[in-house]
């Protein structure tokens, strides 16, 4: 039984229960021709037991039966080493109440898998691409893309320890107007360098970046570049300022503990790969002429009107390249794109749907996770803007303030589609009021008992762990991979902060009402291998956040 028990955990309990009541079902004899989706969940009270079922109701248009009847059928034909208790409630819900076995069964297979524990095979190797931040290289990194960041970081990594193979990708925006505006803008700063009196346009990038930008071009040319043609000064002001730009993101996102598989920049594409894009599309009958521009027939695919993507001019729109680039995507094999975007993109998403589906693959093969906006709060009101950046607060700034880890933590612990406010002053305090210093002093405790103690933690009396505060424990260990489970089929990392903090929390009451270096020697041990369980949870939930776990604080 023992190793039964085991396998069931391993395998995930939700679907050692699952097959549990289909196997009710059929030894029970109802008149089915097929069974639908077994669907189980944990009850919002507590007092309805461990985890529960409608199945009943589902059941009951189907088999001509009352839901109640069809759930005692289920209960009376119900076998399962782990479950102590099975009931029905109200109209045919079905509770069940699991014993306390599988739980210390699973602080063995916790300390077994160690780092592993957690990771399941829900993705089945499928190769997903994740694409985020994708800033175009004309200025710094600011407070909105840092969420954009943290969040595709870590939903690739959840995605990971889920079962898929994933990569990481930033989109270089590297062609265009604004890489032009961008070399204007740094000549002109150049040029103040040189004693000109220049007063800056409107439309371009006035940052104080910029100027730092010059001086590094002042200091490798000095007064050279001033000997070329106009047209030459502004393609050496551009290349070298969106080198500059390129590698201060790289170096910001590095600091930030993000890294990327896949630089695709966007200039590849041009022209050969947007052509190859068109032609397809005209092949399919997808692309028409009028008023001279070249267009797309995006209301084909449920868009709320066509778009032009050559324009009169003959140059390419955003959506032409946006078009090539995906194409490029799918011809490179993986079976879903998940783009992480800001706000302000949501009304593209149809029509970048709608290029998926005329290039003959599944709309939802592109899935977009829209990141909401952030508010940088100090001491509850809004934060000014940088000077340097010109009018935003950068990455940079917001992690040399409050850390990385506490940066990390805040950008992810909300929904993405709800509006993030972000309590500078918070997130440097040292008290249970801010959730990652109360969640990371969890663990640096628990790092604390383990090395104090005389003990050495033992598996040989786990059965002595049967106080409230243990089970709860216990319980909140043996939800990390169901955890990681919704976090990936739903692409909410914020689903993680809440868990780790549930779990920081759950770990505290045990610490306040179950003494460890208690008098028995057998029930310390087996409290030392419980806390055990909890720092390695602790820290595997850390590092799919990308968040340290400090053994002090």
């Amino acid at each position: 039984m023992q190793k039964n028990l085991q396998a069931a955990v391993e395998a995930e309990l939700i679907s050692f229960l699952v097959e549990s009541v289909k196997k009710a079902i059929f030894d029970g004899d109802l008149d089915l021709e097929k069974v639908p989706e077994v669907s189980i969940e944990v009850p919002r009270e507590k007092g309805h037991g461990d985890y529960a079922t409608n199945l009943a109701m589902v059941l009951a248009g189907r088999a001509g039966m009352n839901p109640r009847r069809i759930a005692e059928i289920i209960v009376d034909n119900f076998e399962s080493e782990i479950v102590e208790d099975i009931s029905i409630a109200g109209p045919g819900f079905i509770n069940f109440k699991l014993n306390n076995a599988w739980l210390w069964n699973n602080l063995k297979i916790i300390t077994r898998r160690a780092d592993d524990y957690g990771k399941i095979d829900a993705g089945k190797g499928k190769r997903v691409q994740v694409e985020f931040v994708s800033a175009n290289p004309t200025g710094p990194l600011h407070v909105g893309h840092s969420r954009g960041a943290v969040v595709g970081d870590v939903t690739a990594s959840i995605m990971e320890a889920a079962g898929f193979d994933v990569e990481r990708e930033y989109y270089i925006n590297d062609a265009g107007n604004q890489m032009d505006i961008l070399g204007q803008s740094t000549l002109l700063r150049y040029r103040e360098l040189l004693g000109e009196e220049i007063e800056m346009p409107e439309d371009v990038y006035a940052g104080d970046y910029v100027k730092e930008i010059a001086q590094d071009l002042y200091d490798d040319y000095g007064a050279e570049l001033m000997e070329k043609d106009e047209t030459a000064r502004i393609e050496i002001c551009r290349e070298y300022a969106y080198q500059e730009m390129l590698k201060n993101i790289k170096s910001d996102l590095e600091e930030f503990g993000i890294e990327f598989d896949n630089w695709f920049s966007e200039r590849t594409l041009h022209p050969e790969q947007i052509e190859h894009a068109i032609d397809l599309l005209r092949d399919k009958g997808y692309i028409f002429e009028k008023e001279d521009a070249l267009w797309f027939k995006s209301t084909d695919f449920g868009d709320d009107k066509d778009r032009v993507i050559i324009k009169s001019d003959g140059s390419p729109t955003y959506l032409a390249a946006d078009m090539a680039y995906h194409l490029d995507k799918l011809e490179r094999g993986f079976d879903k794109l998940i783009n992480v975007w800001g706000a302000d993109h949501h009304g593209y998403i149809p029509r970048m749907k709608a290029v998926i589906e005329a290039f003959g693959y599944d709309r939802d093969t592109l899935e977009v996770i829209v990141v909401q906006m952030v508010t940088l709060l100090r001491n509850g009101k809004k934060m000014p803007m940088s000077k340097r950046a010109g009018s935003f607060v950068t990455m940079s700034e917001v992690n040399q303030e409050v850390g990385r880890d506490a940066a990390r933590y805040y950008y992810v612990m909300r929904s993405t589609d709800s509006h993030l406010d972000f309590d500078l002053e918070l997130a440097k305090e040292e008290s249970s009021n801010n959730p990652v210093y109360y969640v990371q002093y969890a663990h640096a405790r628990i790092h604390s008992i383990i090395a104090n103690s005389e003990l050495e933690a033992a598996a040989d009396n786990l059965d002595l762990l049967t106080h409230e505060a243990e089970i709860d424990l216990m319980k909140m260990l043996a939800k990390l991979p169901e955890e990681i489970k919704l976090s990936a089929e739903s692409r909410q990392p914020h689903h993680l902060t809440t868990y780790a903090y549930d779990l920081a929390t759950a770990f505290h009451s045990f610490y306040n009402n179950c003494r460890v270096n208690t008098d028995s020697s057998e029930l310390a041990q087996a409290r030392l291998y419980l806390v055990n369980a909890a720092r390695q949870v602790l820290k595997n939930v850390l590092t799919l956040l990308g968040i340290s776990a400090p053994e002090q604080m």
